[in-house]
């Protein structure tokens, strides 16, 4: 058996994390903390959805993350016509061999891009809901594997809202994260005029990490301790969403296994063997707020589901930051190796 001890040091992996950030951040000027969201989504095996209005760089940061490694690349436009076998395949009836063959779909990338997935509809919508959640494709009683790393990388506008299909709760769910990139500052779009005036910095962007690489560093994102203390932390918060009265539908416990996931790989991006409540609290407003449904008088008080988790964050009680339980004991396997 592996013990903690053994395993490969997070202080090597996260030099390739800090390459592609930096890859990343020459393209999206501006926004460290949304670049550093988006690789957190990628370590702890996640989708990220990025919603906002159009031209401040969704499908820009998108492209740029999956240029910035050395893996497939697949861009799906979703438009009302397209199909579901369009993003999973179909099987093609081989005149010769007299037998159906399988041709892959788009999603058969490591790293997919949906760029306005919420023109696409319903039915559509739903042919990746089972790659997403399973990382496979069943076609004809016939299972597909995905490869490794994979990552669905989703961008829709909250505003043009016509001939669109809102995403049903049971997509959104899907997504770890939602995340919104917002206007860049005076200083950052005057920079960008010098960077993009002439081309765009895409042309450019060389890989910098190799798949294996992230493939290397999700698993030993995968061995950071969770202490129990934070894991319950994890659980009272998305426990609180349920209950909340000024919330319809609260979180799902994929929401919690989510958390808990993302605040393992921000403890590895921190360089950090172990998981802290700091992780769960800056991770709970982008982890959670995209799942939970406001009550008809909260949209009416203009309350958003984001202010209802910051309310949550500041009601419920963390845990004590001295306790020495952070840490696990040298030569044993974390718990956080296990299960979460």
């Amino acid at each position: 058996m592996t013990t903690y001890d053994d395993r490969v040091g997070l202080g090597d992996l996260t030099a390739t994390v800090e390459r592609v950030h930096r890859s990343v951040e020459g393209v999206i000027e501006g926004k460290p903390e949304v670049v550093r969201l988006a690789l957190t989504v990628l370590l702890a095996e996640g989708h990220l959805l990025i919603e906002d209005v159009p031209g401040v760089g969704k499908t820009m940061l998108a492209k740029a993350l999956a240029r910035s490694i050395d893996c497939s690349v697949r861009r799906i436009q979703f438009t009302p016509d397209l199909l579901p076998s369009d993003i999973t395949g179909v099987s093609i009836f081989d005149q010769q061999r007299r037998e159906f063959e399988f041709k892959p779909g788009a999603v058969f990338a490591q790293i997919v891009i949906g760029d306005e997935i919420n023109r696409a509809s319903p039915k559509t919508q739903s042919a990746l809901l089972e790659s997403m959640e399973e990382r496979q494709v069943t076609m004809d009683g016939q299972t597909h594997e995905l490869p490794s790393p994979f990552m669905v990388v989703a961008t829709q506008n909250p505003v043009e809202m016509e001939g669109t299909y809102p995403l049903p709760e049971a997509q959104r769910d899907r997504f770890m994260a939602r995340v919104s990139i917002g206007y860049p500052s005076a200083a950052a779009e005057l920079q960008m005029l010098d960077v993009h005036g002439g081309a765009s910095p895409l042309d450019d962007l060389q890989p910098v990490a190799h798949a294996d690489e992230i493939v290397k560093l999700i698993d030993a994102v995968r061995t950071v301790h969770v202490a129990e203390a934070v894991r319950r932390y994890a659980v009272d918060l998305v426990a609180a969403t349920r209950s909340h009265p000024e919330l319809r539908l609260g979180a799902s416990p994929r929401a919690t296994l989510h958390l808990v996931r993302a605040a393992k790989a921000a403890a590895a991006l921190a360089g950090r063997e172990f998981a802290l409540p700091d992780d769960v609290q800056s991770l709970a407003a982008a982890v959670l707020a995209h799942r939970l449904l406001p009550t008809a008088q909260a949209q009416l008080n203009r309350r958003t589901a984001e202010q209802i988790v910051l309310e949550i964050l500041h009601r419920t009680p963390v845990p004590d930051p001295s306790a020495p339980q952070w840490r696990p004991g040298r030569g044993q396997q974390p718990p956080g190796a296990r299960g979460l």
